[in-house]
């Protein structure tokens, strides 16, 4: 973790501290937002990179040159 990621979290654990039970339910539901986002992006980036050979071998073909 970074020096500062520290400072910040610090931070943040602060102003969480001072939320009702609901808002913090509320941050809870946004921040597993946010960690399932980051995990489905990361699928979807990985998922195009093991296909992109496949994929070279049917796009580079001399009949859709003129598409190029």
């Amino acid at each position: 973790m970074k020096p500062d990621m520290s400072l910040n979290l610090n931070t943040l654990c602060e102003k969480i501290q001072t939320l009702s039970a609901e808002q913090i339910s509320e941050v809870e539901d946004f921040v597993e937002f946010l960690r399932v986002r980051g995990q489905e992006r990361e699928l979807t980036r990985t998922g195009a990179a093991v296909s992109a050979p496949a994929f070279a071998a049917v796009w580079n073909n001399p009949e859709d040159e003129a598409y190029d």
